[in-house]
């Protein structure tokens, strides 16, 4: 077996942004196009209410505040799904069902190293587009709850006013990942990294519902609740190094 030398090795990170350039900019079109309709509420939708107040104005349900609020808080809590399933197909399985991730750990860029590289390649944009997200979802919700009809409590306000979303995110990529190595195929690693994800989506609520004893209001629930996805993903990360351990020992 022949290993490149150290010099001569690829850049394993340029590599892998030229293969995944137009996953990085539809999740950059989602990004700007989210966060525009949520400026779009800011400085639009929610003043036009609040003066409508004294009188009337016609508008439709795809125009009305809560409406667009509640839809672009539900497109963000499952936006996981959508990266869990990517990963699960596209970064991870798509390379070991064709052998392209077999080739490349034969030139210099071993299992570990190789893994590695996919999932902070993947991470650093993911986190930096939904941390800006959550920014912004927080700001608005937070200046314009006047207006709005959904209650902190709703999961579509809950997970994407903080840290939770970008945790969840990268649990979902991790979760992709896990699936990618295990079953080694494009669908199925798509199709169960979908599925694990929608789970802890769908099943988030029960995580943190115990909490609300001890725990009282939106920030010390959310931080429990972000802590917890955060130890769910140091869990699945081992994981995903375990098999990887074994299926290239």
């Amino acid at each position: 077996m022949t290993v490149l030398p150290a010099t001569a090795r690829p850049a394993i990170g340029r590599t892998l942004l030229r293969l995944h350039r137009p996953a990085l900019l539809v999740w950059t079109a989602f990004v700007l196009l989210v966060a525009g309709g949520l400026l779009w509420i800011h400085f639009s939708a929610a003043p036009r209410d609040r003066s409508c107040r004294s009188g009337w104005c016609a508008y439709t349900a795809f125009t009305d505040t809560g409406n667009v609020m509640n839809l672009l808080g539900e497109a963000l809590s499952y936006t996981p799904c959508a990266v869990a399933a990517w990963a699960g197909a596209a970064l991870i399985g798509r390379e070991l069902e064709s052998g392209t991730a077999a080739l490349a750990w034969t030139q210099g860029a071993g299992p570990v190293r190789w893994l590695t590289a996919k999932l902070t390649t993947a991470a650093l944009p993911l986190l930096a587009g939904t941390a800006v997200l959550a920014l912004t979802y927080n700001t608005v919700w937070s200046a314009d709850q006047d207006v709005l009809v959904s209650h902190w409590a709703w999961d579509r306000v809950f997970v994407p006013r903080g840290p939770l979303l970008p945790a969840l995110t990268l649990c979902a990529l991790v979760t992709g990942a896990l699936a990618g190595l295990a079953l080694r195929r494009t669908l199925p690693a798509l199709a169960a990294a979908c599925a694990g994800t929608l789970a802890v989506r769908l099943y988030l609520r029960e995580l943190w519902r115990p909490l609300r004893g001890p725990l009282h209001g939106f920030w010390p629930l959310h931080l429990a609740a972000t802590g917890m996805i955060l130890a769910l993903t140091a869990l699945a990360t081992t994981a995903a190094y375990t098999v990887l351990h074994r299926r290239s020992g």
